[in-house]
């Protein structure tokens, strides 16, 4: 059994309190029923009753050992922990809800006939044990107390329970026993589990929150209506696959709002609601494509392509049916698609550094993919202004012009930084490859060409990725390359021989600034900005943006995560408007070693 120091007791405006030194707690082998009180530490002080050893053997099971700290110990200035309380008494004072750094409260034995709801004030507890007391219900602001890991309510008069409950999604016990429960609760508590329980309370929990308020969009240059100027918007949007989207990993969200039949109707609402030319997506499960996001988007005027992660090749005809892949789909009447190339990271992997073993095993296994869209533009791009009233020089009109548009999915896991790190740098290479051939044909340099790279990079944007995207270069010794620092084969994907850094031939810019977006991806665990939106500068002026989701809405409903019944997927879509500027009126800018901001071309027709 481990020690830790004691908890001395302050003077507080409270009932009579139990608790000053420190106290530990021993498990015992637990009941028939499978529960078992938490092992945890709780003020208790000593009384004259108690054993002079510090051992007692608690109502709940439990063995208490309490400690008292040393003499050398507070001469040295070791600061006390009270964290954990017992109190006696059937009167709770209002003082114990301000009393918020405490992780556990004991309040069994009490004669309580009530829980006041300011209890919910104890926003850290964890550990809450009410049992025994008088109890014949609970205030529905305990749901709110979402870091409980223990409650115990057993030894009560409880009939039914508030739906809130089901908001605990961190309880780990649940003990009801020895109550009144109404037949409903009792079935499933004593023949399902707690567990179910608390998902039965989630999933008929009514939605109090209101619909979120439209994201506003962002002008930064306005375009002159009085010129023909092509425009166009891409959104970028990550729509969780309905496999990953599971009730152990997104535990706050009702069953009824994650099921995919709920939130694909969600999903495409908002898709028709942008009504972006061009859209970019991940995590599109394969038959979803086919069934679902191909035949409805056609209606409405677009066209599309998908390819899977690369595991799909080693399934069968059913399981490919369930692997996600990235798609771009594009309003056809603006856009005309000449080619499509698929980077397979695995792939390129093994072709470019065949002989590096530690290319093969940590970045080849990895089977995520990026999709890239090689688009003639038409002449709808113009909506300012129709083909036949355009009035502009042959030099100034963009019609029959190439964009190169892809979208990205990078591996999730923070602990392959490097593994991200890489395979942006292939993407990038595959893309440059891809220039390569359009200006040969269209006889223009790689650098007049418009590319947009879209995806969910997950990676925050201080991380090497984002870094290497947005600067053109990045340092060999980056801590994010873990083992290939300064690794020759890692050179093979830079487009310079630089001897300090690792570069890339493109200048890009990214258009959604994450000092106003607070995140694109919002859950329990992680919240902040992993896509992302990037573009040529010297070819795309960026004429607006959507601004990010309202953070009032947010905490006002206390959200703590998403999916959520208003919000279908983990992440949030992101979307910018590009103004595309002509081969006549665009610099000469250098393409590597770039670390500041960009600034588009001149363009007269675009205002600032």
């Amino acid at each position: 059994m481990y020690r830790r120091q004691m908890l001395f007791f302050p003077k507080h405006d409270l009932p009579y309190v139990a608790g000053a030194h420190h106290h530990e707690y021993m498990l015992p082998n637990g009941d028939a029923h499978g529960h078992e009180k938490c092992a945890t530490s709780a003020g208790l002080p000593l009384t004259k009753s108690e054993s002079t050893d510090g051992r007692k053997k608690l109502p709940n099971g439990m063995l208490r050992v309490h400690r008292i700290m040393t003499e050398e110990e507070l001469a040295q200035g070791k600061e006390p922990r009270w964290t954990e309380l017992e109190i006696r008494g059937r009167n709770l004072s209002p003082v114990l809800w301000e009393m918020r750094c405490l992780t556990a409260l004991f309040l069994y034995r009490n004669h309580l006939t009530r829980i006041p709801c300011e209890i919910s004030k104890l926003e850290n507890l964890t550990v809450l044990d009410l049992s025994e007391n008088k109890l014949r219900s609970l205030p529905a602001e305990l749901g709110d107390m979402i870091s409980l890991c223990h409650l115990y309510l057993n030894g009560n008069q409880i009939r039914v329970l508030p739906y809130e409950l089901g908001k605990l999604f961190r309880l780990q016990t649940l003990d009801l026993r020895s109550n009144p429960l109404s037949p409903e609760i009792n079935k499933i508590y004593y023949e399902a589990g707690p567990q179910k329980l608390l998902r039965f309370l989630l999933d008929h929990l009514a939605i109090n929150a209101t619909v979120p308020p439209d994201r506003q969009w962002v002008m930064i240059r306005h375009a002159d209506p009085e010129r023909p100027i092509a425009t166009f918007t891409v959104l970028c949007y990550n729509v969780l696959c309905d496999k990953y989207a599971t009730n152990s990993l997104y535990s706050y969200c009702p069953s009824w709002a994650l099921n995919w039949e709920y939130r694909k109707t969600a999903i495409l609402k908002e898709i028709r609601h942008y009504e972006a030319d061009i859209i970019t997506l991940q995590e599109v499960e394969t038959e979803q494509f086919r069934c679902l996001f191909q035949p409805e988007l056609e209606q409405i005027g677009y066209a599309g392509i998908f390819s899977p992660k690369s595991r799909a090749k080693t399934m069968g005809e059913e399981e490919r049916k369930f692997v996600d892949g990235c798609a771009i789909f594009w309003k056809y009447d603006k856009f005309e698609l000449e080619k499509e190339h698929l980077v397979e990271f695995t792939q390129v992997a093994i072709k470019k550094a065949p002989t590096s073993e530690k290319i093969l095993n940590r970045v080849m296994p990895k089977d995520n993919i990026a999709l890239c869209a090689v688009f003639k533009i038409r002449e709808n791009v113009y909506a300012n202004q129709s083909a036949g009233q355009m009035s502009m020089a042959p030099s100034d009109n963009v019609v029959g012009n190439p964009l190169v548009v892809s979208t990205a999915h990078i591996h999730w896991d923070p602990e392959f930084c490097d593994v991200k790190l890489i395979q942006s740098m292939m993407l990038v290479q595959e893309i440059n490859i891809l220039l390569d051939e359009i200006s040969e044909k269209c006889r223009i340099t790689p650098q007049q060409i418009p590319v947009l790279i879209c995806g969910d990079l997950n990676s925050l944007p201080e991380s090497g990725v984002v870094e290497f995207l947005s600067k053109g270069a990045i340092s060999k010794e980056h801590p994010d390359l873990k083992e290939f620092r300064q690794d020759p084969c890692i050179t093979r994907f830079s487009a310079s021989d630089d001897p300090a850094v690792y570069t890339h031939g493109l200048r890009l810019d990214c258009a959604v600034d994450p000092n106003s977006m607070p995140f694109t991806n919002y859950t329990l665990e992680f919240k902040g900005v992993i896509d992302y939106i990037f573009s040529t500068p010297q070819s795309l002026a960026r004429l607006g943006v959507l601004g990010a989701l309202n953070m009032d809405w947010v905490l006002a409903n206390k959200i703590i995560g998403f999916p959520h019944p208003h919000v279908p997927s983990d992440h949030v879509p992101i979307m910018a408007q590009f103004a595309i500027i002509p081969t006549s009126h665009q610099r000469i800018q250098p393409v590597v070693h770039h670390y500041g901001n960009s600034h588009s071309s001149s363009f007269g027709a675009v205002g600032r």
